[in-house]
């Protein structure tokens, strides 16, 4: 019974790990390491629970899962970073398209939001959740939920507006 467990975890880790690590990403606001710990985490409380998530709906699970650890880790104040004399060397720059570079502005434009906003925002159209679903999610009213995307994608807009140029 643990291996035919571990065989469906281990398939739905392998099978769904990108899509949520990319989801991780944008919650945290494009901080790759705090992504990949966030998912960890859920992905060990997903062990737990797993026998009676499996048959149900265990990416819902996750999704929920980092959208409260996130949210969570937007109130700290301190992650565990220590300053270093001397910073480390910088990249060599070199030809990066424009796709990775509108990436970057939009994931640095989402961590500026305010963390339930940034959640609505990523649930609602990178996830492409009904507005029932990012409500339930988030653990509040349908109008609540609407009302944080709607907000933090106005802001998005301002945020990324000095790109966008009127055609005429």
């Amino acid at each position: 019974m643990e291996q035919s467990r571990a065989e469906g975890f281990d398939g739905f880790v392998a099978a769904r790990w990108s899509a949520l690590f990319h989801l991780s990403r944008l919650l945290v606001g494009g901080d790759r390491h705090r992504a990949e710990d966030l998912l960890q985490d859920a992905m060990v409380k997903l062990w737990f629970v797993w026998p009676r998530i499996a048959e149900e709906a265990p990416e819902a699970y996750v999704r929920k899962v980092l959208v409260r650890a996130a949210a969570r880790s937007a109130r700290r104040r301190w992650w565990g970073e220590r300053p270093v004399e001397q910073l480390p060397d910088l990249p060599e720059t070199s030809d990066v398209s424009a796709a990775v570079v509108e990436r970057s502005r939009l994931e640095a434009a989402l961590a500026q939001l305010p963390a339930r906003q940034r959640a609505a925002v990523v649930l609602r159209y990178y996830q492409d959740l009904s507005e029932r679903q990012v409500a339930e999610v988030l653990g509040c009213p349908v109008g609540t939920a609407r009302s944080h995307a709607s907000r933090g994608v106005a802001r998005l807009r301002r945020l990324l507006s000095d790109v966008i140029e009127p055609v005429g």
